[in-house]
């Protein structure tokens, strides 16, 4: 054979190689734009890819055309989920694994925590939040831009009225964004009054987008939808899809909450086509726990996790397993993966995207505390089994009011699964409308000790403690393992001083920076407004305990005197 007749082999076979590994090759020298999208509260089966009974064409398209997640896993509630997305790192390890933020509490991810958008804009990207932030805002330190965002439209806290924007008789809507002169400026939307907060945050991400052109860096966008958390409401358009197939009420509402997420998201993926980003840009979507089943009210469940158990607050699956998936499409090809993938892991695999796999060199050197996380896209990607064996679910050493009655915790292994304490509630199954084949089982479990074989039995019916003690002892070593590196919990207790009254306009602000301080401008706050104010001490010693109220978010400041 002569050398041109090989080099005429060779230049086939290239060809013919590229051509079937075009989703992976292309684009790999280029660094991806990034949309990672967080619904609040959504079960594994309200949306229409994991079969759910919803409507939702725009997540099915996008699940249909990337690679859908079946193993991904979150924490039980939204402010730990959100803490360990942003710093890689388990609610043990930054102070989060015991309930959430509520209002007025002045704590929040600690400072000295690294997270995603410090990051990548150390690879030149920009970097944008939209809706939920629930991490800290009784200091502006904790607020989105002064932890390496670029600008913010959203809310603070965890919770609020989708159309007035009110977390009790406090405003909690903000465009955050530094003016052409580097300050900072905190603009309260009081004009958006009325308007439906999932339209809102969709029509923003379609406006970030249309600014964005293919010359410019690449961009990161979290986008953390306050759907479906309570409290349920829906402009009525949306409830008139399900005037046939759906007859209870609270269900159509529900449904239809979804379905708005939904089509805001239709309209993020158009603008990404019409702007001529989409082909180089990688969208992830999560739900931040599992599904609210309503397990303590008299109300009917709305949200269905089935066929896992549990739901919101449970270690159960239905409270960590979320729908979820990865769209890109010059770089991914359609298929389902089994990967084992945990929310810390978004970090290091954001971070290895951006450095297209350590290639390019920071801006500047990157500091993190050690990662919980792994970088996962070679699983996502190639389809191949991850890295990662294990992940801990969570250790909590104190009960709360609405969920678990004693200590508990809970970690996955391989196909094995221990809870140790109580792992609801809620602890039953709640289907969709008419699936009637498991038991609806509310309150929490008699066992102490839990072992589920989740290949076996995803939907945790047999507990096999009893049959496999070694398994048993193996797994509650590693929990105690886990639990010698813990920090303390960061819960502080409600401040009075955070209370909307206690400046001359009715909106949750930083309040510990804020103190004697009240800005001349209800609209806007200059950063030398807040720098001028007497600092408050924070009590460091004070502990959130079971006595506190731990209701819904909404119940909980509905509950609060002003």
């Amino acid at each position: 054979m002569s050398f041109f007749q090989f080099q005429s082999i060779l230049q086939l076979f290239i060809v013919c190689f590229t051509t079937s590994h075009e989703h992976t090759n292309k684009f790999v020298d280029k660094q991806p734009n990034i949309i990672f999208i967080l619904s609040d509260d959504l079960g594994y089966s309200d949306v229409g890819f994991t079969n759910g009974f919803i409507e939702t064409p725009n997540l099915n398209r996008l699940a249909r055309e990337g690679v859908q997640l079946t193993q991904n896993y979150v924490q039980q509630v939204c402010t730990p989920t959100r803490g360990a997305l942003m710093s890689g790192r388990y609610p043990i390890h930054t102070g989060l694994q015991h309930d959430v933020i509520y209002p007025g509490e002045p704590w929040g991810l600690p400072l000295d925590e690294t997270i995603i958008p410090q990051i990548l804009k150390e690879y030149n990207y920009s970097t944008h939040a939209v809706g939920k932030w629930h991490l800290g805002m009784h200091k502006w330190a904790y607020t989105p831009l002064y932890r390496g965002f670029d600008d913010f439209f959203g809310f603070y806290m965890g919770g609020q009225d989708y159309n007035t924007h009110l977390s009790g008789k406090g405003l909690d809507l903000r465009s955050d964004y530094f003016d052409k002169n580097g300050k900072f400026v905190d603009e309260l939307r009081w004009d958006l009054d009325g308007r439906y907060s999932a339209e809102l945050y969709s029509e923003h991400t379609v406006s970030l987008i249309n600014s964005l052109t293919s010359e410019n860096d690449p961009f990161f966008i979290y986008l953390a939808y306050q759907s479906v958390h309570g409290p349920h409401m829906v402009p009525q358009r949306y409830i008139d899809q399900y005037s046939s197939h759906i007859t209870n009420y609270d269900q159509k509402v529900f449904a239809a909450m979804v379905s708005s997420m939904d089509e805001g998201i239709g309209n993020i993926t158009k603008a990404l086509d019409e702007s001529g980003l989409a082909d180089n840009t990688i969208i992830v979507f999560s739900s931040d726990n599992g599904g609210h089943v309503n397990c303590l009210k008299e109300a009917g469940v709305t949200s269905s996790n089935y066929p896992y158990r549990g739901g919101k607050r449970a270690l159960y699956e239905g409270g960590v397993r979320s729908p979820s998936f990865v769209w890109a499409r010059n770089r991914l090809s359609s298929s389902r993966s089994d990967a084992l993938i945990h929310v810390t892991d978004w970090l290091p695999t954001f971070w290895s995207l951006a450095s297209l796999r350590g290639k390019l060199i920071p801006n500047n050197p990157i500091k993190t505390k050690p990662l919980d996380g792994l970088d996962q896209w070679l699983a996502i990607s190639e389809n191949i089994p991850s890295n990662r064996t294990e992940f801990l679910i969570n250790i909590d050493p104190l009960p709360i009011k609405c969920g678990h009655q004693v200590s508990h915790a809970g970690i996955r292994w391989k196909e094995w699964k221990l809870i140790i304490g109580q792992g609801g509630p809620p602890s039953g199954w709640y289907p969709a409308p008419g699936v009637e084949d498991l038991v609806n089982y509310c309150g929490p479990h008699d066992s102490y000790i839990e072992l589920y074989n989740i290949i076996d039995d995803p939907s945790e019916t047999r507990n096999v403690s009893d049959k496999f003690p070694d398994i048993v002892q193996m797994l509650t070593d590693k929990i105690k393992a886990y639990n010698a590196t813990a920090v303390p919990m960061g819960n502080k207790k409600r401040d009075p001083a955070s209370n909307p009254r206690n400046f001359n306009f009715t909106s949750w602000m930083p309040w510990m920076d804020m103190a004697d301080k009240v800005p001349d401008n209800v609209y806007k706050l200059s950063i030398e407004t807040w720098l001028s104010g007497n600092q408050l001490t924070e009590d460091y010693a004070t502990m959130a305990s079971v006595e506190d109220i731990c209701f819904e978010f909404d119940e909980y400041i509905s509950s609060i005197d002003f």
